[in-house]
């Protein structure tokens, strides 16, 4: 079975592996869709696809399971969001996701669609950790040291305190 799963991941850390780890238990093979890809540079996503697939291929590789990992940018036409989603996968068995907009919309469309398993969701966000950055506290031991790797390699940390001062970060 191949299963799809989809996030910003902005960035991948270990609730996301944790997530993964646990469909890999019931998927043979994974497909990774990255949304909004076309975003980069801002507050609230400042890493690029590029960069993504790199901090998630680099955190599973470990894992010795096939996996895809597909940049998907966002078309804000809900009607044919998930046509597209398919036009830019290898073709999926099933959706993993908490999200309610994206099982409606892959349960319309004839998807199986389960929910996927949350790990220690408010620890483990995306935004908590790019906060910690911006505030100088402690955030890589909520990501795979893969991530904490490109993060750094990319700097990161000062290109998300760079673009913070011209973006809105907390509403």
């Amino acid at each position: 079975m191949r299963a799809f799963y989809i996030g910003r991941f902005q960035p991948y850390h270990l609730g996301h592996q944790q997530v993964l780890e646990q469909i890999y238990q019931e998927a043979d093979e994974i497909v990774i869709g990255i949304g909004s890809a076309q975003l980069s540079h801002t507050a609230s996503d400042p890493f690029t696809s590029g960069e993504r697939v790199m901090m998630i291929t680099q955190s599973l590789k470990r894992l010795g399971k096939v996996l895809y990992v597909i940049p998907i940018e966002d078309i804000r036409r809900n009607a044919v969001w998930v046509p597209h989603v398919c036009s830019m996968s290898p073709y999926f068995d099933v959706v993993y996701t908490n999200n309610p907009y994206v099982i409606r919309l892959f349960e319309e469309s004839g998807f199986k669609v389960k929910k996927s398993p949350l790990y220690q969701r408010e620890k483990f966000s995306g935004t908590e950790i790019r906060r910690r950055m911006l505030s100088n506290e402690p955030w890589e031991h909520l990501v795979p040291i893969a991530v904490v790797n490109v993060i750094k390699e990319i700097d990161g940390v000062q290109r998300l305190k760079d673009v913070f001062k011209n973006d809105e970060f907390f509403d």
